[in-house]
Order: C-alpha cells, then structure tokens, then sequence
C-alpha cells in the first residue's frame, strides 16, 4: 500500500526542514490533536498512539541531507516507512510530501488505509505551522 500526503510550502529553506525533521523531539509538534501518548525513546525513535489505535513506534532508518528522511517501524506487527521528501523551490522556500508505504493483506489495508491518510495529511498540514 502507498499513499502520498498533499504537497506542502513551507516558507524556510530545504536545509532548514530537514534540521527541524530530523530532529526526534520535533514531531510532537506535528502530530494530531488525536494523539494519546508521544515519547522519544532515544535520539532516532519516537512512540507515539493516537486514540483507538495502538502504539507505534518509528525509527529513522536512512536520511539523504537535505532531501529525504525515511523513518520506519522499528519492531511491532506492522512493516512500513514514511519518507519526508525535500524539494528547494528557492534559497528560502521549499516543498514537502509524505509518503507512505507498507505491506498488508488486503483486510488490513482496507481498514488502516483511511486513518493513515489522514494522519500523513496531518503531519504534512502541520510542516509549515511548526518550522
């Protein structure tokens, strides 16, 4: 399963959202207003639930600075990833999707897929309020 969030502008530089994307902590301030629980484990994870659902936890599994930060599933019963990519559209602007990607059965795909979207519209949504 993929899905992609909006495209988002952010009135910063690419090298300044992928600072502030990197950074674990940061994405609290990103989350819904759903969210239920939000711990940084250690400097690359982060737990976090949002009411309903259980309890996530996400790694950073590779980063290409400026441009991309692909953090994943670190354990749990579900493998994916959600990819940050960083497009400059100028020296003080720049460009953000989310992407999501996982492999489920088609059941479990059906059921995460609406809650999913919007949680990744969310985090996107959220990228020029907070930077």
């Amino acid at each position: 399963m993929k899905l992609e969030s909006p495209k988002v502008s952010i009135d910063k530089s690419a090298q300044e959202v992928f600072d502030y994307l990197t950074t674990i902590e940061n994405f609290k301030t990103l989350m819904p207003e759903n969210t239920s629980k939000f711990e940084v484990l250690d400097s690359d994870t982060f737990l976090f639930a949002l009411s309903g659902m259980p309890e996530i936890v996400l790694k950073k599994k590779s980063m290409e600075p400026p441009h991309k930060i692909v953090l994943g599933a670190a354990g749990g019963k579900l493998d994916f990833s959600l990819t940050a990519l960083i497009e400059s559209s100028s020296e003080s602007k720049s460009e953000v999707v989310l992407n999501f990607e996982g492999d489920f059965n088609p059941m479990m795909a059906m059921m995460i897929k609406g809650p999913i979207t919007k949680f990744i519209e969310t985090l996107a949504m959220n990228i020029p309020k907070a930077v």
